[in-house]
């Protein structure tokens, strides 16, 4: 039996739209948005422009309902299938891929990666085209054979997990066998894109904290290789803000890909 006393992201489930708040927000007092929104939005800029991670489908396992972290990729996947643990992330997320009343702003972040171009007249758009990108919204167990089951999700050229892995793992054990349950959504070569954070215990969202498996870069890059996978791309961040809703010590983007 777990003996920590936080919570389990996939087992309790949050706020959906405080997690958003928290950590994500254009507030002015929101002081992650370097690492949270930034350095995510960059990195994968950088990823994805290299130009050799592409295809047709491209498959999210991430925490809550972020969508940021998707606005470089759906320049260059057709089909984006979103998976999510829980109702309540579900609808949040449909909720703004739908365009529907109160749903959650992410100007601040697209504005973020035009800042970035020399031509940002073509992201002027960006929600839109992620919004059309984003076909499937499924819910998934992370605890069965097949995920999405009864669903047979076709297997994707790029699986993009953002701050969940650690979340939903106990311990080494699980993170290795939850990294390779995502790892058979892959087609043979395929890549694998992993964004968190290092060194943490807990992330808060409202009154309630939640356990993290603490991790660091060189344990990452130990289990990658285990099962199977060469590293492309890593880059890891320091923190520079102290803020107690979360407590990790720097932030990590890595890409990989999978031995054929």
């Amino acid at each position: 039996m777990d003996s920590s006393p936080h919570k389990l992201y996939h087992v309790h489930g949050f706020d959906s739209r405080q997690f958003l708040e928290h950590y994500f927000s254009d507030k002015s007092d929101m002081a992650l948005g370097d690492d949270t929104l930034k350095f995510v939005i960059e990195n994968l800029r950088q990823v994805f422009s290299v130009g050799h991670i592409n295809g047709d489908i491209l498959i999210d396992l991430s925490l809550g309902s972020f969508v940021h972290h998707l606005y470089s990729a759906c320049e260059f996947f057709k089909n984006i299938i979103v998976l999510k643990v829980n109702n309540r992330c579900i609808m949040e997320l449909k909720r703004w891929v739908d365009e529907r009343t109160g749903a959650f702003y992410w100007g601040h972040t697209s504005a973020l990666l035009q800042e970035k171009e020399e031509n940002s007249d073509q992201f002027q758009d960006q929600e839109a085209k992620l919004r059309s990108a984003i076909q499937h919204v499924v819910k998934y167990d992370p605890e069965k054979e097949n995920m999405t089951e009864p669903l047979v999700l076709p297997l994707a050229d790029c699986v993009i997990t953002a701050s969940l892995l650690d979340a939903i793992s106990k311990d080494q054990d699980d993170y290795i066998r939850y990294l390779r349950k995502f790892s058979r959504l892959l087609k043979p070569g395929g890549h694998l894109i992993i964004i968190g954070t290092l060194g943490t215990t807990y992330f808060t969202v409202g009154k309630d904290k939640f356990h993290v498996f603490t991790i660091d870069e060189d344990f990452v890059r130990k289990v990658l290789a285990g099962e199977g996978f060469i590293i492309d791309y890593c880059n890891v961040k320091e923190r520079t803000l102290v803020n107690d809703i979360i407590d990790y010590k720097a932030v990590i983007s890595i890409a990989a890909h999978k031995e054929k």
